[in-house]
């Protein structure tokens, strides 16, 4: 347990964090995979921010729990660089799970813990506009091929007049990555790709991405070796080397998306640290790896 002066202590700290950012907006990304044990200390920070005055915004993922509910129900899960094949019976789990489960249960939690939460979805007045994406595949003789995956979408547009006026009126928007191309089709997005651009839209300060990893590292096998700083124009050589591969490329492609849209900074955490974003934002040392322009 703390002392009370180290807790004075820690308050102090974080003063000036709090005065900068008080009155500016930032998008929280909760992964899939970084969601479970650690909820109620994520929702406590996003409870927090809200408190001190910043405009959180949280868009959530949900790809586990998609998977776990097509297993119930029979239905195997099959993916093409990386991405999901989304027949129709498939879109119609992912947005039960995503607006329907995941939503509602976050907006719950965020009530329950003292601030007025509304769950939206990509559909609500437009707010996420896409187009179908199609999955880019390998052929056997070293060619690529773009293949028809079903529902997955490209985010085009974003429309946040809804998020402005739930700022306005006190309260936290949730949003999950459902999209529609404004003619009555649904598509299942990438919630990283979402995040990133809803951020651009709204002129968000920061942009923090929660996954399960610590964040960038020189070597995936050492923990020590995290980079705390990436500069955009680095992004392409640790490409090159080695450093960026897997599920790290989307991520920092969409941070970089976001700081070209004008976001200050982008923020790529482990969300199972307890209070990760808090460290991150209103410590002198933080914890993840910062994208910056």
């Amino acid at each position: 347990m703390y002392s009370a002066r180290e807790k004075a202590a820690i308050l102090v700290e974080a003063l000036p964090y709090i005065k900068k950012f008080a009155g500016r907006t930032v998008v929280i990304k909760y992964g899939g995979h970084a969601m479970g044990e650690s909820d109620d200390d994520v929702l406590t920070d996003v409870v927090l921010l809200k408190y001190v005055g910043l405009r959180p915004v949280l868009v959530h993922g949900g790809g586990p729990e998609i998977s776990g509910w097509l297993r119930k129900v029979g239905k195997k899960s099959d993916f093409i660089g990386g991405l999901r094949i989304t027949d129709a019976e498939t879109m119609e789990i992912a947005e039960m799970v995503l607006t329907g489960k995941l939503s509602q249960k976050i907006v719950s939690s965020l009530n329950r813990l003292g601030v007025r939460a509304v769950g939206l979805s990509g559909k609500d007045a437009d707010l996420l506009v896409a187009v179908r994406k199609k999955g880019l595949v390998r052929r056997p003789d070293g060619g690529e091929e773009l293949l028809d995956i079903g529902a997955v979408g490209e985010i085009t547009a974003v429309n946040p007049e809804l998020i402005e006026i739930l700022f306005r009126e006190g309260y936290v928007p949730v949003v999950a990555p459902v999209a529609t191309d404004g003619r009555g089709e649904t598509y299942n997005v990438n919630a990283d790709h979402a995040a990133g651009m809803l951020a651009g839209a709204v002129g968000a300060d920061k942009l923090v991405l929660l996954t399960d990893v610590e964040g960038i590292l020189r070597d995936p096998r050492d923990p020590a070796s995290l980079i705390s700083v990436v500069r955009a124009g680095e992004v392409e050589e640790l490409k090159r080397s080695g450093v960026l591969t897997g599920g790290m490329l989307p991520k920092v492609d969409c941070c970089v998306q976001a700081l070209d849209q004008g976001v200050s900074e982008a923020h790529i955490l482990d969300g199972r640290v307890p209070h990760a974003i808090l460290l991150e934002i209103f410590t002198d040392s933080g914890i993840g790896t910062m994208v910056v322009p």
